[in-house]
């Protein structure tokens, strides 16, 4: 009698050979370097990551302006949608980690960071799009230098120039002056270096992940679907399930992402301007 141990490796082999042999294509690294799409060998030169970086843009500057255009004293649903998001980052992220006083310097450039990340996030679930523009790692370092750039200049600005800025920054009141040859570097290290690569890194891991997870689903489901035979054709019906339901989680991961990247530049600018 066969066991369900002595099963399972061949099930394996029986899937590896018949993958092999029918062409399945799994998701890979190489998805994120697509060839060119329009412009070739020129200095505009774009592939798909690209273009679904402006198509957003564009879309991100069309809805808005059309809100804009259309703006009532008593809004409408279009309206409203739009105040809601932009009253969310004011009250939610702005006003609640700077507060209310200090926050309306920053709220403008904390929802451009918000809504710019979500858009580049969200498109990963776009049909003909299908992939983030934060999946490649030149949009993630984009959005973590602005938000650099906005922690220095709040901060000098606060301190009065550079010295107060970042004496506040690398020695931190109430340490023994001692201790300073010791804490120096170290924060020196951890918010002057790691801050931007860890926004980068967070932003840039979420979104490949995601879209490996549902290239796999999908792509794993029409190879079920239309290429194999036998029994394990109603593999298809699970993947395609497990698919459906990342395409939901991916949606709120990128909803996720943009929240904790403008929360973190609000945390930050908030370090930069606040007395330690």
């Amino acid at each position: 009698m066969v066991t369900a141990t002595a099963l399972a490796p061949r099930l394996g082999m029986l899937l590896a050979a018949s993958a092999e042999a029918e062409g399945f294509h799994k998701p890979s690294i190489d998805d994120f370097f697509p060839g060119a799409l329009a412009f070739l060998n020129t200095p505009l030169e774009m592939n798909r990551i690209m273009m679904v970086r402006v198509i957003m843009t564009l879309l991100l500057v069309v809805i808005f302006s059309i809100g804009a255009s259309r703006a009532r004293l008593v809004p409408g649903r279009f309206q409203g949608a739009l105040e809601m998001i932009l009253d969310f980052v004011r009250v939610n992220i702005a006003e609640e980690i700077i507060g209310e006083k200090r926050a309306k310097p920053y709220t403008p450039i904390l929802t451009v960071i918000f809504l710019g990340v979500l858009f580049m996030n969200i498109s990963g679930v776009i049909p003909g799009l299908q992939i983030a523009g934060t999946s490649l790692v030149g949009m993630p370092i984009v959005f973590a230098v602005v938000s650099y750039i906005v922690f220095f200049a709040a901060g000098l600005k606060a301190h009065h120039g550079a010295g107060g800025f970042f004496k506040s920054q690398l020695l931190p009141a109430g340490v023994p002056p001692f201790l300073y040859i010791l804490i120096a570097p170290i924060e020196f290290l951890s918010t002057f270096i790691m801050r931007p690569v860890t926004l980068t890194i967070r932003l840039l891991a979420n979104m490949i992940s995601g879209h490996l997870l549902l290239v796999l689903c999908f792509v794993s489901t029409n190879y079920l679907f239309f290429e194999i035979s036998g029994w394990l054709k109603g593999l298809g019906v699970l993947t395609l399930g497990v698919g459906i339901a990342f395409v939901f989680f991916e949606m709120f991961v990128a909803v996720l992402q943009a929240y904790i990247f403008a929360l973190l530049t609000a945390v930050y600018i908030d370090s930069s301007i606040s007395s330690h």
